[in-house]
This record gives structure tokens, sequence and C-alpha cells, in this order.
């Protein structure tokens, strides 16, 4: 009885078990209760991976077969300088060939970036695919020639080719790209300068700084509060008061008022000798020398007149031009010289770039037209090409005890640079195709540089590159990268860091 009990039991599980199993997959058994692996291979899964100047297409499907219904995950990425998943639109997918034209179109995307569309042929032949993209920004149209449909599957089997795995690339999905800052760029062969890597510093160019002197001696006083660095004003702006009274010992008052009386004074005599000289009772020499009298007397009350705002007691100091105080020379209150410098004013519109560059390339001054430079931030980097910048000056000596000569360039001052800043220079000169990438690519490791390549929409590989000259913003690849490949210029250190968590999500991909 206990046997049997234990037989029954058995066949239960066995007969629970084979049902379970054509529940979920449909397996196949023998009579034993054993799985019949079958013989016929499945569909390795079709992938495309198509760029636009809009967007970049990766989708996967299974061989399109006669009859059978086939499942597209199309993930649609808008590119620029990070490439963001389609949040918004619709697809149209196209099966176009033979005469026939059968569309399918999805009105929003199933999650953020990727699309499910499903279609199932009538006829078997060769066929276009065509997704037609509409966003609210933008619309595109992205095309798949030669796409083979199967008459049945037995005919798919036989067509589809050896999948030679993935070898050593790595998978980095989609759903991943799109949360961090990620872009490509194809690696291409351009002309490419002999760059110089040097070091520069900011002057202000000429014409763009004004210095405030004193014009008279006396106690000078502030006209407001807010006269400090880097505070800006316009022309005409009072900046000063230069007050001169009997405290100052050289009484800019007394002499003025001596020098109005002489000019006076020159002034009759002057006329007497015209008047004289017509009637020839004086010489013509006696009157060119009372001519010469009023103009000496009338240069001397200019000059110690210094400007209209004088008044005997004090100079109302402005403004020359509209800027910024660049410095402030003086303390309120503090007593100044004639010609004493009170301030600097700059505009700062357009900038002098001093490079300082090695006397070994003194033979090729001459030939360095153009450079590219990034502040001490280390960030973004600037071309004199985009400044409207010009070579102005070029070094023909040395300073005492310096081993470098000099190179100004005039650029705009568009990148709120600040005069007397120092800068990383690339220094630029002549031209030779070669094969560059982006620097923002470079990933350094032990002394060692590389970049991931993209091979297909989620598969990339890390490769190590032997690298040359850099001019700040592409360096010149000699070995690692082929003309044409995609190398990952944004989001390659969260690459590194999902290789090294060995963690993927969830992907959610239908075949």
């Amino acid at each position: 009885m206990k046997y049997l009990l234990l037989s029954l039991t058995a066949f239960i599980f066995i007969h629970i078990g084979c049902n379970s199993h054509h529940a979920e997959g449909d397996h196949a058994h023998d009579d034993s209760g054993n799985h019949i692996t079958s013989s016929e291979p499945s569909l390795n899964a079709l992938v495309y991976t198509i760029y636009t100047d809009k967007t970049e297409l990766f989708v996967e499907f299974k061989p399109l077969v006669v009859g059978l219904e086939s499942r597209f995950a199309a993930h649609f990425t808008a590119l620029g300088d990070v490439f963001k998943a389609i949040e918004e639109g619709t697809i149209t997918l196209s099966l176009i060939g033979n005469n026939s034209t059968k569309s399918i179109t999805a009105t929003e995307p199933e999650v953020p970036g990727i699309f499910r569309l499903r279609m199932t042929p009538e006829q078997g032949g060769v066929y276009t695919l065509v997704f037609d993209i509409k966003t609210p920004a933008f619309s595109d149209t992205i095309t798949i020639e030669n796409v083979q449909v199967y008459p049945n599957q037995k005919t798919a089997f036989a067509g589809q080719p050896v999948d030679e795995g993935g070898g050593s690339d790595i998978s980095y999905l989609k759903e991943q790209a799109w949360k961090v800052e990620f872009a490509n760029e194809v690696a291409r062969v351009k002309p490419f300068s002999e760059v110089v890597r040097t070091s520069g510093q900011f002057l202000a160019a000429p014409g763009e700084e004004a210095v405030v002197i004193a014009q008279i001696s006396g106690i000078v006083t502030f006209s407001g509060k807010n006269l400090v660095e880097g505070s800006t004003l316009g022309a005409g702006t009072s900046m000063f008061t230069v007050k001169s009274n009997e405290a100052v010992q050289s009484n800019i008052g007394a002499v003025v008022k001596e020098a109005e009386n002489d000019l006076a004074a020159a002034k009759k005599n002057f006329d007497r000798a015209s008047e004289l000289v017509k009637d020839k009772i004086i010489s013509e020499k006696e009157f060119l020398e009372a001519k010469r009298q009023l103009e000496n007397t009338q240069t001397r009350l200019t000059n110690v007149s210094v400007s209209k705002a004088f008044n005997q007691n004090k100079q109302s100091v402005t403004a020359p031009m509209g800027g910024y105080v660049k410095n402030v020379l003086v303390e309120n209150g503090q007593y100044v010289n004639a010609g004493q410098p009170l301030a600097t004013i700059s505009t700062s519109k357009r900038l002098l770039l001093r490079v300082d560059v090695s006397q070994r390339y003194f033979p090729k001054l001459a030939k360095f037209n153009a450079a590219n430079f990034k502040t001490a931030d280390g960030g973004q980097v600037f071309s004199t090409h985009d400044l409207n910048g010009r070579v102005v000056s070029i070094g023909k000596s040395a300073e005492a005890g310096s081993p470098f000569l000099p190179l100004y360039f005039e650029v705009d001052n568009v990148g709120n640079f600040i005069p007397g800043s120092v800068v990383e220079v690339y220094l630029q000169s002549g031209s030779a195709p070669a094969l560059v990438i982006p620097t923002s690519a470079l990933l350094e490791e032990q002394g060692n540089y590389y970049a991931y390549i993209q091979m297909e929409g989620e598969s990339f590989q890390k490769r190590e590159l032997k690298i040359g000259a850099s001019d700040g913003m592409n360096v010149h690849v000699l070995s690692g990268i082929a003309e044409g490949e995609r190398v990952v210029t944004k989001g390659a250190y969260q690459i590194k860091l999902s290789t090294a968590s060995g963690t993927m999500p969830a992907h959610g991909h239908e075949h």
C-alpha cells in the first residue's frame, strides 16, 4: 500500500510539472517525461543602427516571414550636443516592395525612446523598410534597403547568417545612455595643424583702456560709494573731485588768476600795437613781439586752466569712456599731485593675447597664424578663428633672462576674459590630413589612453589608442581607431562604471 501511494504521488508531481512547462514554454516531452530538444535552430534577431543628421535608429526584429507577425523594438534618439530619447511623436513603419506598401503607425512611445511596432508580411521578396519620424521639434526619414521577406520559416532559417557572437563587446543599453549626458562622433580624417603647447596671458588692447589722472594737485574725494574695481561706468560719469585750496602749497587758483591778468595785459598791448602799426608809428618787429606775448599768455592760461570744470578751487574728474573700473589707484581723502593716475577704465571689447613661444620655435614664428586656448578652470576651449582673432605682432627679441619670444593675437572678448589672466595655449601652424577625434573622448588609465567605440546601438568596444598632438579640441589618433568609426565623446566614464559594477537594468526588448 505504501509503495502504491509513493508511486501515485510521483505520477501526480510529474504530471503537474509537465503541464506547467507546457503552459509556460510549450516544451515537447517523450513518453518518459524528458524534454525533447528541437533540432531546428531559432531565428536570430536582425539589428540595425542607422544615423541621419537628426536621428539615430537602433532597431531589432526577427527575420520577416510571410504570414508571421514581426515585432519591432525601435529605439529613436534625437541627436545634438547631448543625445536624448524621443519622448513625443509618431513613427510610421512602411514595408515597400512588389508594387505594394504596407504601413503601421505608433502614435507614442511605449517608454521614452522605444516604439513598439508589429507587422505581418503578406508576400515574399526583397523590400525596403521606411521609418517616418514626426516629433514636435523635427521630422525625419530613415530607410533600410534590401530587407528579405522569406516565404516560410525553413527558408528563413537557411538564409540567416551564422551568429559569431559579440566577442569582447560591452553592452550598454539605450535606457542607460538616455539617463546621462551621452554623445558620440565619427572619427574623421581632416586638416590638422602642427601644434605647439605653451602658455599665454591676456592684456588690454590699445585704445581699450584709459588712465584717469589728476590735472591739479590737491585732496581727492570719491564722487560715489560704488567706485570699486569691476563696477561699470558710462562715458562722462563723475568719478573724483580734486580740491586745491590754501592748505595746498601749490595753490593752482593763484596761478590761474595770474595767468588771466597777464592775458588781459597782453591783449591790451596787442590791440594798441595793431592800431599803431597801421600808422607806422611802431615797427613791424614791435607789432610781432606784442602778438607773440599774447599767444604765449593764452597758452599759459590754457595749461593751468586744465578743464572746463576748473573753478580755481577744484577739478571734477569724469570717465573719458564707458567701461568698467579695472583698478582704483588712490584712497578717498588722499593728497595727489598733478599728473598722478587715479584709476584705470577698460572696455575689454578687444584683448591682446600674449603667447610665450620658446626660442627654439623662432624660425616658425611667422607660420603661427591661429591658436586655441582654455582658461584656468580647464573648461571650454576657445579658438582665435571664432573670436575674429588676428596676429598683430611677432617678437624679435627676448627679455633678459627669459627663454621665450612674445607672439601677440588680438581677439574679441566674448568669453568674459579678464586682462591679466593666464591661459593654456595651443599654437597652430600649417595643416595636413590626419585622423582626429575630440579630446573629450579620451580616458586615461595608468598612463595609457583609450576610448569607447560604438559598434552597434548598444554594443561598445574599449580601444587602447596611440595618440599624437592635441590642439585642445581634437587629438591626432595614430592607431586604435579607424576612420568612420563612432567614438563616444560624452558618457564614456559612465560606460566604464557600468562595466565595473557588472549590473545591467531590465531591457524589455521584444523580438
